[in-house]
């Protein structure tokens, strides 16, 4: 594990939308102001720790400065960020992204601007200790909850994390990260779920791959057409359906997981164990 620092700068928008300043640095604006002032993207970097064994970190803070403009003549467009890591021995490596910008009518039925990042994986690559990684954005991270799309109320400045791991170029890798056992739907816990995240650098394939828990009989198996995007995550809930998690359930009418202590286990289409998470009494086995 390593400190290094990281710096952003806004380097382009795939239109030109009027009052267009700031690209090449950490504060992008656009629009004629009708209010506050114009809409525009911030970039705040910060001191990191770079491991390089599947563990999160925050890139930097974005923040959204939603306020409302005349009408775009382009509504949706995209804009583009590169990231420069400055490592402690010196090496300096760029890493960029796109963020997709849905700026929405101030008047309509959801005036919530969206934000989409269409590319999760940098093109380019850091060789550290002799093996070559990128960059995965897992997504906004936003009271505690990681999420592919932010929606930015108007009339404010709306932040978050954003969440990357450092990940070996050119591989999967499919860690459960979670288990939400305890759910708050009595008797049933419905709503319990594992939470599963490819943080490599390029799609899993996880059909016939399958879910289970300590006990016989709890296996849920992954359907044909099953596949991970990089940094993307899903939840395989007990009795729920969560179109926005991927949409899996056990369809199970009583608990799946033990309150006192359990052990989710991700198997391949082999039965070999990829990873295996332990929590309360089963905690010794982690992911």
């Amino acid at each position: 594990m390593s400190t290094a620092v990281t710096t952003g700068s806004w380097s382009s928008l795939s239109v030109t939308p009027p009052n267009l300043n700031g690209l090449g640095t950490g504060q992008v604006r656009w629009g004629i102001p009708a209010g506050s002032g114009q809409s525009g993207y911030v970039f705040h970097g910060g001191s990191v720790e770079v491991r390089t064994d599947g563990t999160e970190f925050t890139l930097g803070t974005y923040t959204h400065e939603n306020f409302p403009v005349v009408a775009l003549p382009d509504r949706q467009f995209d804009v583009g960020l590169v990231v420069r890591v400055a490592f402690e021995d010196g090496t300096e490596a760029d890493f960029s992204f796109r963020f997709h910008h849905n700026e929405t009518p101030n008047d309509g039925p959801t005036p919530d601007d969206v934000v989409d990042l269409p590319t999760f994986v940098s093109p380019e690559t850091v060789t550290i200790d002799g093996v070559e990684y990128g960059v995965v954005i897992s997504g906004f991270k936003r009271g505690g909850q990681v999420v592919r799309t932010f929606v930015s109320p108007e009339n404010g400045a709306n932040s978050a994390d954003i969440v990357a791991i450092f990940a070996r170029a050119g591989l999967p890798d499919v860690v459960i990260t979670t288990v939400r056992n305890r759910g708050d739907v009595k008797y049933t816990q419905a709503d319990e779920y594992v939470e599963i995240v490819n943080r490599g650098t390029v799609a899993a394939n996880i059909s016939g791959w399958t879910l289970g828990a300590d006990d016989a009989g709890q296996d849920f198996e992954f359907p044909p057409g099953t596949v991970l995007q990089p940094g993307q995550r899903i939840r395989i809930y007990t009795n729920q359906h969560h179109p926005e998690w991927g949409g899996f359930s056990y369809g199970s009418g009583r608990p799946i997981w033990n309150d006192k202590g359990d052990r989710a286990e991700l198997r391949g289409p082999g039965g070999e164990v990829v990873s295996e998470y332990g929590y309360g009494s089963r905690a010794s086995t982690t992911p």
